[in-house]
């Protein structure tokens, strides 16, 4: 297992890095859509689609909308803005479960959620991709969330006693939580202070680094508490050693719609 998820992520790292900060415009819109396309493919299965035919179906759905809403930019604030209270929402059934299972049940609820959770996150890409910082934002967000994973991990398995959601995720912990939040919060106020930021500035880098790692949190439940529905392990088998493309970017796909909104909203490197 080990060694298939090395080799794994040494064939995969250099393709995301390169799709991530190499490319532009179109051409990165493209590479997101395609790895979006997939976690689509894969979300169908989460939803109760068994026949290949209808998963690959919904990932053309999903496929089109992407290039719709690649072609109508003016959508991007309601597709973030329909994000943010998904997320919201989701925070809420997580907390619910399995109680509340029953309205999201139906396999149309929860492929509408699908769309809820990826279309955001593409749009979210697109956006810090165009704005001057593109890739210095996108890295910014991927380094919280890898960091909050990083520190969440180890907390969890040095001080982990308190259960976050054990009916969703038995092995998740406040304390790794709270591990998590921390390295992030150092992440960013190194980030800060090397940047002279004024206190205002670090006050409010930290407080959206706070929101975004919890919402990350949220993200990694979502997908856990379909699964378990479910009764799937992985999302799928696509990327050996790892699980599923969804299985990856679980935590991303809630905290980038979440960081371009608050950034558009502080007005932080969009001009």
């Amino acid at each position: 297992m080990l060694k298939q998820r090395i080799i794994t992520a040494l064939i995969l790292l250099p393709i995301a890095l390169g799709g991530f900060f190499l490319l532009d415009g179109g051409d990165f819109a493209l590479f997101i859509g395609l790895v979006v396309s997939l976690g689509a493919w894969e979300w169908a299965r989460l939803a109760g689609l068994a026949a290949q035919a209808f998963r690959v179906a919904y990932a053309a759905v999903v496929a089109g909308l992407l290039m719709l809403l690649y072609l109508m930019p003016d959508l991007a604030p309601w597709v973030l803005g329909a994000s943010v209270l998904w997320w919201g929402g989701a925070t809420w059934l997580v907390l619910t479960y399995p109680r509340t299972s029953e309205l999201w049940s139906s396999v149309a609820c929860r492929l509408l959620i699908g769309l809820l959770i990826l279309l955001p996150a593409w749009q979210g890409l697109v956006l810090l991709k165009h704005w001057p910082l593109g890739n210095w934002l996108i890295m910014a967000v991927m380094v919280l969330v890898w960091g909050a994973d990083i520190g969440a991990y180890f907390s969890g398995r040095a001080f982990g006693k308190r259960k976050l959601a054990p009916q969703v995720s038995p092995g998740k912990s406040w304390e790794g939580v709270y591990g998590g939040l921390a390295l992030s919060l150092v992440i960013t106020a190194v980030v800060g202070v090397s940047r002279d930021w004024s206190f205002g500035e670090l006050l409010l880098g930290l407080l959206g680094a706070a929101v975004v790692v919890l919402v990350s949190v949220v993200g990694d439940l979502t997908e856990s508490m379909f699964k378990r529905r479910s009764g799937i392990k992985d999302s799928s088998n696509l990327l050996p050693g790892h699980g599923g493309v969804l299985d990856r970017i679980d935590s991303l796909t809630a905290a980038i719609p979440l960081f371009a909104v608050l950034l558009w909203a502080a007005n932080w490197g969009v001009m």
